[in-house]
């Protein structure tokens, strides 16, 4: 047994990227895109309520483009305070506009994400866009 065990260690850290890219080999990178004005945010996940009572989940995939280098760097410095905005303003929406039984007013969910994105950077530049919008309802 701790044989098994030294020998899943060892494998493991055989495997590590980070050993790998100390020994000069190259750990492929996933992209979503090519662009590098584009800054993909982790996705956004809200309840939904029905009667006091959790009914489903709402999960909005966004990602930002600033094609201003400048503007870029502040707002990947401002992404912990952007996301705050964010699920702030999609709880609020989920909690007053979304209704189990309709689909989301996606142009509505963008609007209030680009609102908040140009709050927050106080200026206009950093456009939002909507690459999911998703309800998963559980009855």
């Amino acid at each position: 047994m701790r044989r098994l065990i030294a020998v899943s260690l060892f494998a493991a850290v055989l495997a590590s990227p980070v050993l790998a890219q100390d020994s000069g080999k190259k750990v492929p990178v996933h992209k979503i895109t090519q662009s590098k004005s584009y800054t993909m945010i982790d996705p956004i996940y809200t309840p939904i309520m029905q009667d006091d009572k959790p009914v489903g989940l709402l999960m909005i995939g966004i990602g930002i483009d600033v094609p201003d280098e400048k503007l870029r760097a502040e707002t990947k410095h401002a992404l912990p305070v952007l996301r705050d905005a964010y699920v702030r303003s999609m709880m609020e929406f989920t909690a007053t506009s979304v209704r189990p039984w309709q689909q989301p007013n996606v142009v509505a969910i963008a609007d209030r994400l680009q609102h908040a994105t140009n709050v927050i950077m106080r200026r206009e530049g950093a456009k939002i866009l909507l690459a999911e919008v998703a309800m998963r309802l559980v009855h």
